[in-house]
């Protein structure tokens, strides 16, 4: 008779957790271990483009090889994230020699630890184990995080909890494939939208930035398949037509698609021209909306993009091309002359050329500005400088993307 396991949380801040592969499966796990503080080694000859990204951005370390027993020096847990059974037992008998637990991704019987279904809600998380069943737990899990997540209707009642059909609206069984365009929200995963986690919940493929909340990619039911489709600026990426044909070619194949988005689909999301190749090819299509950073970020660093009696307007600009780039669709002159609040996007690789172009139109230099980076996480860093100095600063500072630029005297309007 197989023993039942012993539940138990573990308090990782600080202590070496290794993880071996850089696939997808790794890329689901990595985001939780981070968020509970674990100093994360990752051992793989290749990574996905989400998880180089947090290797690039100083969250975790990379040993670009396969595992040697030595990896396992002063760590506290070990997940094995690789698909070939023959390495994976390796590292769990070297694991198991040195009394470390170990979770195989491969094999849940000859893993001496298992991963849970999780749902957290603020400060609760909530941990199901389904006797190694991983749809029992998922199933578990999602009605308990629906019951978390329950809002009262305004006559005290709780709403209805069937979920709609992406292409019809109605309550009902799936008979062809679709896609839903979802906005992830700026990076806190409770900022995603009820609707928009609830189709999470259903899909068949999720089809991921590397913008998007990662504990988002841990809730995942494990046989949902996950494609890594990140755009790291000025780094590795997928051409946008081959995202495309990812969705037409699964939804034709009768999967739910999930194409999942930082921010919102349509706010430099690219999600327009992805429904546009969805329906060319017959595919029905959902857009469900996101909380755009060029909101959240300003938002979370106690800037409001508008104030009574300081801004009547905002703009939210892409600053992605170079203020002189034959390609730039922006009239950088124009912004120049406004009185409201600027919000710059995916703007600190042009940020030099972009402040001094609005300077030399008129904007002052003296303008109150801000940056905002990984707004929403634990990560967030708020800079605040002025529009003359905000380039220079924010290369001493060191800010990394993503991070939002806000221009003008919202910045200081909830000062004092």
């Amino acid at each position: 008779m197989t023993s039942n396991p012993y539940p138990l949380g573990l308090r990782l801040d600080g202590r070496r957790v290794v993880v071996v592969g850089g696939g997808a499966v790794a890329t689901r796990r990595v985001p939780a271990l981070l968020d509970a503080g674990a100093d994360v080694l990752l051992v793989a000859p290749e990574l996905t483009p989400a998880l180089r990204a947090r290797v690039d951005a100083g969250r975790l370390h990379w040993v670009p090889r396969r595992f040697v027993p030595e990896d396992l020096d002063g760590a506290w847990l070990v997940q094995v994230a690789i698909d070939d059974p023959m390495a994976a037992a390796s590292v769990s008998a070297v694991a198991a020699e040195r009394r470390i637990f170990c979770v195989r991704a491969d094999d849940r019987t000859a893993a001496t630890a298992w991963t849970p279904a999780v749902t957290r809600h603020g400060p609760v998380t909530v941990a199901v184990l389904g006797g190694g069943d991983p749809r029992r737990a998922m199933t578990v899990r999602d009605a308990i995080r629906d019951l978390l997540a329950v809002r009262l209707a305004p006559d005290g009642t709780a709403p209805a909890q069937s979920r709609p059909d992406v292409s019809t609206g109605a309550t009902g069984g799936r008979q062809t494939g679709r896609v839903a365009l979802v906005g992830a929200g700026p990076g806190d995963p409770e900022l995603i939208t009820v609707r928009g986690w609830r189709l999470l919940t259903e899909a068949d493929v999720v089809v991921a930035d590397r913008l998007v909340p990662g504990l988002l990619l841990d809730e995942l039911r494990p046989d949902v398949e996950l494609v890594d489709a990140s755009k790291i600026p000025y780094g590795p990426s997928r051409a946008q037509e081959e995202i495309n044909q990812i969705l037409v070619d699964r939804a034709l194949a009768g999967a739910f698609v999930v194409r999942l988005k930082g921010g919102d689909p349509y706010v430099f999301g690219r999600g327009g021209e992805e429904l546009l190749a969805c329906a060319e090819a017959g595919v029905p299509v959902t857009v469900v909306p996101g909380v755009t950073s060029s909101i959240a970020a300003p938002a979370a660093a106690g800037i409001p993009v508008t104030h009574r009696g300081v801004a009547h307007e905002f703009t939210v600009v892409s600053g992605h091309l170079a203020p002189d780039s034959p390609a730039s669709l922006v009239r950088w002159d124009a912004l120049a002359g406004l009185r409201g609040t600027l919000v710059i996007l995916m703007g600190l690789k042009n940020l030099a050329a972009i402040t001094a172009t609005l300077i030399a139109h008129g904007r002052s230099p003296r303008t109150p500005a801000a940056v905002v980076q990984e707004a929403t996480t634990g990560a967030q860093r708020v800079l605040r400088s002025t529009l003359g100095e905000v380039a220079a600063d924010v290369l001493t500072a060191d800010l990394r993307p993503p991070a939002v630029v806000v221009l003008g005297d919202v910045v200081n309007a909830l000062d004092g």
